[in-house]
Protein backbone atom coordinates (compact mmCIF):
# COMPACT_ATOMS: atom_id res chain seq x y z
CA UNK A 1 0.00 0.00 0.00
CA UNK A 2 1.30 3.43 -0.90
CA UNK A 3 -0.49 6.91 0.34
CA UNK A 4 -1.55 9.01 -2.35
CA UNK A 5 0.14 7.88 -4.88
CA UNK A 6 -1.82 8.61 -8.41
CA UNK A 7 -1.73 5.55 -10.44
CA UNK A 8 1.45 4.96 -12.86
CA UNK A 9 3.49 6.95 -10.62
CA UNK A 10 6.48 5.01 -9.02
CA UNK A 11 9.18 5.70 -6.01
CA UNK A 12 11.51 7.74 -6.49
CA UNK A 13 14.81 5.37 -4.80
CA UNK A 14 16.66 8.24 -4.71
CA UNK A 15 14.15 9.70 -2.06
CA UNK A 16 13.34 6.72 -0.40
CA UNK A 17 17.32 5.82 0.18
CA UNK A 18 18.14 9.16 1.76
CA UNK A 19 15.18 9.43 3.97
CA UNK A 20 15.93 5.85 4.83
CA UNK A 21 19.66 7.41 5.94
CA UNK A 22 18.07 10.14 7.93
CA UNK A 23 16.79 7.92 10.67
CA UNK A 24 19.81 7.09 13.42
CA UNK A 25 21.21 3.68 14.31
CA UNK A 26 20.43 1.99 11.33
CA UNK A 27 16.60 2.44 11.79
CA UNK A 28 14.44 2.27 8.43
CA UNK A 29 11.30 4.76 9.23
CA UNK A 30 10.04 6.81 12.12
CA UNK A 31 7.04 7.05 14.09
CA UNK A 32 5.46 9.35 17.16
CA UNK A 33 2.53 8.66 18.87
CA UNK A 34 0.44 11.87 20.07
CA UNK A 35 -2.44 12.97 21.83
CA UNK A 36 -4.92 15.80 22.11
CA UNK A 37 -6.28 17.94 24.97
CA UNK A 38 -4.99 16.64 27.86
CA UNK A 39 -7.51 14.19 28.34
CA UNK A 40 -8.00 12.56 32.10
CA UNK A 41 -7.57 9.00 30.86
CA UNK A 42 -4.41 9.53 29.09
CA UNK A 43 -2.74 10.31 32.67
CA UNK A 44 -5.03 7.57 34.30
CA UNK A 45 -4.44 5.05 31.51
CA UNK A 46 -2.59 6.18 28.47
CA UNK A 47 0.58 7.35 30.16
CA UNK A 48 0.70 4.24 32.44
CA UNK A 49 0.52 1.79 29.12
CA UNK A 50 3.42 4.00 26.98
CA UNK A 51 5.67 3.63 29.98
CA UNK A 52 4.80 0.00 30.25
CA UNK A 53 5.86 -0.46 26.47
CA UNK A 54 8.67 1.90 27.16
CA UNK A 55 8.50 4.18 25.00
CA UNK A 56 7.47 8.22 24.59
CA UNK A 57 4.83 10.33 23.48
CA UNK A 58 3.76 13.68 22.88
CA UNK A 59 0.81 15.07 24.75
CA UNK A 60 -0.64 18.63 23.48
CA UNK A 61 -2.62 20.29 26.10
CA UNK A 62 -4.76 22.31 27.34
CA UNK A 63 -4.93 24.37 30.52
CA UNK A 64 -8.53 23.28 30.70
CA UNK A 65 -7.26 19.65 31.17
CA UNK A 66 -4.08 20.11 32.73
CA UNK A 67 -5.28 21.58 36.15
CA UNK A 68 -7.41 18.70 36.40
CA UNK A 69 -4.29 16.36 36.86
CA UNK A 70 -1.13 18.90 37.46
CA UNK A 71 0.74 16.41 39.43
CA UNK A 72 0.01 14.02 36.74
CA UNK A 73 1.37 16.10 33.92
CA UNK A 74 4.30 17.03 35.75
CA UNK A 75 5.03 13.63 35.99
CA UNK A 76 4.60 12.80 32.83
CA UNK A 77 7.26 15.30 31.98
CA UNK A 78 10.22 13.70 34.62
CA UNK A 79 9.34 10.31 32.71
CA UNK A 80 10.15 11.76 29.22
CA UNK A 81 7.26 12.55 27.26
CA UNK A 82 6.82 15.71 25.52
CA UNK A 83 3.71 18.27 26.40
CA UNK A 84 3.21 20.56 23.52
CA UNK A 85 0.99 23.27 22.45
CA UNK A 86 -2.66 23.05 21.73
CA UNK A 87 -3.64 26.74 22.10
CA UNK A 88 -5.14 28.12 25.43
CA UNK A 89 -9.33 27.69 24.34
CA UNK A 90 -9.00 24.73 21.96
CA UNK A 91 -10.54 27.06 18.56
CA UNK A 92 -12.23 25.20 16.37
CA UNK A 93 -14.48 25.15 13.38
CA UNK A 94 -17.99 26.96 13.29
CA UNK A 95 -19.31 23.51 11.64
CA UNK A 96 -19.24 22.10 14.99
CA UNK A 97 -21.84 23.14 17.37
CA UNK A 98 -19.54 23.19 20.36
CA UNK A 99 -17.10 25.44 18.94
CA UNK A 100 -19.40 28.33 17.68
CA UNK A 101 -18.85 30.57 21.13
CA UNK A 102 -14.84 30.29 19.93
CA UNK A 103 -14.74 29.66 16.62
CA UNK A 104 -11.61 29.57 14.30
CA UNK A 105 -13.38 31.56 11.43
CA UNK A 106 -14.17 34.45 14.00
CA UNK A 107 -10.56 34.99 14.72
CA UNK A 108 -7.60 36.59 13.11
CA UNK A 109 -4.09 36.08 13.03
CA UNK A 110 -4.11 38.66 16.67
CA UNK A 111 -6.26 36.75 17.62
CA UNK A 112 -4.84 33.11 17.42
CA UNK A 113 -1.39 34.42 17.78
CA UNK A 114 -3.05 35.41 21.42
CA UNK A 115 -4.12 31.83 21.91
CA UNK A 116 -0.91 30.09 21.37
CA UNK A 117 0.82 32.65 24.13
CA UNK A 118 -1.94 32.12 26.39
CA UNK A 119 -1.00 28.68 25.53
CA UNK A 120 2.86 29.02 26.65
CA UNK A 121 2.58 30.97 29.06
CA UNK A 122 0.22 28.40 31.30
CA UNK A 123 2.33 25.56 30.45
CA UNK A 124 5.82 27.51 31.41
CA UNK A 125 4.02 28.44 34.63
CA UNK A 126 2.23 25.38 35.48
CA UNK A 127 4.99 22.43 34.23
CA UNK A 128 8.38 24.06 33.54
CA UNK A 129 8.56 24.05 30.24
CA UNK A 130 8.78 25.67 27.13
CA UNK A 131 6.73 23.90 24.10
CA UNK A 132 8.41 23.16 21.22
CA UNK A 133 5.80 21.83 19.42
CA UNK A 134 2.29 22.44 17.98
CA UNK A 135 -1.17 20.77 17.63
CA UNK A 136 -3.70 23.03 15.53
CA UNK A 137 -6.95 22.42 17.06
CA UNK A 138 -9.36 19.98 14.70
CA UNK A 139 -6.00 19.85 12.08
CA UNK A 140 -6.88 23.45 11.01
CA UNK A 141 -4.39 26.13 10.26
CA UNK A 142 -6.86 29.54 9.22
CA UNK A 143 -8.70 31.68 11.16
CA UNK A 144 -10.91 33.53 8.86
CA UNK A 145 -13.32 33.36 6.95
CA UNK A 146 -13.73 33.97 2.70
CA UNK A 147 -11.69 36.52 1.50
CA UNK A 148 -10.66 37.44 4.48
CA UNK A 149 -9.27 33.90 5.34
CA UNK A 150 -5.60 33.65 6.67
CA UNK A 151 -2.93 30.43 7.13
CA UNK A 152 -1.33 30.90 10.57
CA UNK A 153 1.40 27.78 9.31
CA UNK A 154 4.03 31.15 9.16
CA UNK A 155 2.75 32.04 12.78
CA UNK A 156 3.53 28.51 13.81
CA UNK A 157 6.99 28.28 12.15
CA UNK A 158 8.12 31.13 14.03
CA UNK A 159 7.77 30.26 17.36
CA UNK A 160 7.71 26.31 16.93
CA UNK A 161 10.40 23.62 15.69
CA UNK A 162 7.08 21.46 15.00
CA UNK A 163 3.57 22.01 13.59
CA UNK A 164 0.83 18.87 13.53
CA UNK A 165 -2.01 18.95 11.54
CA UNK A 166 -4.91 16.28 12.18
CA UNK A 167 -6.84 13.86 10.03
CA UNK A 168 -4.55 13.12 7.37
CA UNK A 169 -3.62 10.15 4.95
CA UNK A 170 0.02 10.41 3.98
CA UNK A 171 3.02 10.72 6.36
CA UNK A 172 6.13 12.86 6.52
CA UNK A 173 9.46 12.93 4.16
CA UNK A 174 12.13 13.82 6.18
CA UNK A 175 13.61 14.93 2.99
CA UNK A 176 10.69 17.19 1.80
CA UNK A 177 7.71 17.59 4.70
CA UNK A 178 6.76 20.68 5.88
CA UNK A 179 8.20 20.90 10.03
CA UNK A 180 5.44 23.24 10.39
CA UNK A 181 2.62 21.11 9.04
CA UNK A 182 3.34 17.60 10.18
CA UNK A 183 0.68 15.13 8.55
CA UNK A 184 -1.12 12.96 11.64
CA UNK A 185 -3.50 10.02 10.73
CA UNK A 186 -6.22 9.81 13.59
CA UNK A 187 -5.56 6.31 15.96
CA UNK A 188 -8.89 6.41 17.60
CA UNK A 189 -11.33 3.56 17.14
CA UNK A 190 -8.71 1.74 14.79
CA UNK A 191 -7.12 -1.88 15.33
CA UNK A 192 -3.71 -2.56 14.66
CA UNK A 193 -4.61 -4.68 11.88
CA UNK A 194 -6.78 -1.37 10.84
CA UNK A 195 -3.25 0.90 10.89
CA UNK A 196 -0.91 -1.83 9.58
CA UNK A 197 -0.85 -1.13 6.35
CA UNK A 198 0.00 2.34 6.70
CA UNK A 199 2.76 1.34 9.14
CA UNK A 200 4.24 -1.24 5.87
CA UNK A 201 3.88 2.00 3.73
CA UNK A 202 5.52 4.24 6.27
CA UNK A 203 8.52 1.40 6.65
CA UNK A 204 8.91 0.27 2.21
CA UNK A 205 8.83 4.65 2.10
CA UNK A 206 11.57 5.23 4.98
CA UNK A 207 8.91 8.00 6.43
CA UNK A 208 8.15 9.26 9.85
CA UNK A 209 4.41 8.53 10.76
CA UNK A 210 2.85 10.35 13.35
CA UNK A 211 -0.43 9.47 14.66
CA UNK A 212 -2.72 11.19 16.83
CA UNK A 213 -5.57 10.44 19.24
CA UNK A 214 -7.82 11.69 22.60
CA UNK A 215 -8.44 9.26 25.19
CA UNK A 216 -6.77 6.17 25.85
CA UNK A 217 -9.33 3.14 26.43
CA UNK A 218 -10.28 -0.35 26.28
CA UNK A 219 -13.31 -0.04 24.17
CA UNK A 220 -12.52 2.09 20.60
CA UNK A 221 -14.53 4.63 19.12
CA UNK A 222 -14.31 7.96 17.29
CA UNK A 223 -12.35 9.24 20.14
CA UNK A 224 -10.88 6.83 22.01
CA UNK A 225 -7.22 4.98 21.51
CA UNK A 226 -6.97 1.06 22.73
CA UNK A 227 -4.14 0.15 24.58
CA UNK A 228 -4.12 -2.90 22.27
CA UNK A 229 -3.74 -0.76 19.64
CA UNK A 230 -0.71 0.68 20.88
CA UNK A 231 0.91 -2.42 22.03
CA UNK A 232 0.64 -3.96 18.59
CA UNK A 233 2.33 -0.86 16.82
CA UNK A 234 5.21 -0.60 19.28
CA UNK A 235 5.83 -4.56 19.02
CA UNK A 236 5.72 -4.36 15.17
CA UNK A 237 8.06 -1.00 15.02
CA UNK A 238 10.57 -2.84 17.20
CA UNK A 239 9.93 -5.84 15.10
CA UNK A 240 10.77 -3.96 11.60
CA UNK A 241 13.30 -1.10 13.03
CA UNK A 242 11.36 1.49 13.11
CA UNK A 243 12.60 4.49 15.55
CA UNK A 244 9.97 5.56 18.16
CA UNK A 245 10.05 8.70 19.77
CA UNK A 246 8.57 12.18 20.60
CA UNK A 247 7.20 14.87 17.97
CA UNK A 248 10.33 17.24 18.98
CA UNK A 249 12.71 14.42 19.47
CA UNK A 250 12.15 13.41 15.70
CA UNK A 251 11.87 16.94 14.38
CA UNK A 252 15.12 17.71 16.19
CA UNK A 253 16.63 15.06 14.04
CA UNK A 254 15.66 16.49 10.75
CA UNK A 255 16.31 19.73 11.70
CA UNK A 256 19.63 19.24 12.49
CA UNK A 257 19.93 16.63 8.83
CA UNK A 258 18.12 19.75 6.85
CA UNK A 259 21.00 22.65 8.74
CA UNK A 260 24.02 19.98 7.58
CA UNK A 261 22.61 19.91 4.20
CA UNK A 262 21.29 23.04 3.05
CA UNK A 263 20.76 21.52 -0.63
CA UNK A 264 17.17 19.64 1.29
CA UNK A 265 14.21 21.50 1.29
CA UNK A 266 13.99 23.85 4.36
CA UNK A 267 11.56 23.11 7.16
Amino acid sequence: MKLGRPRGVTDDDADTEASRRAWPDGYRAALSISFDDARRSQIDLGVPVIDQLGIRATFFVLPSGVDRVRRGWQEAIAAGHEVGNHTARHPCSANFSWSRHHAIEDLDLDGIAAEIADGNAFIAETLGVEPQSFAYPCGHTFVGRGRETRSYVPLVAERFLAGRTFNDVSTNSPIHGDLAQIRARNSDGLTFEQLRPTLEATLDEGAWLVLGGHEVGHRGNHETTMPATLAGIVEWCRAHDVWIDTIGGVATRIRTLRQAAPANRSA
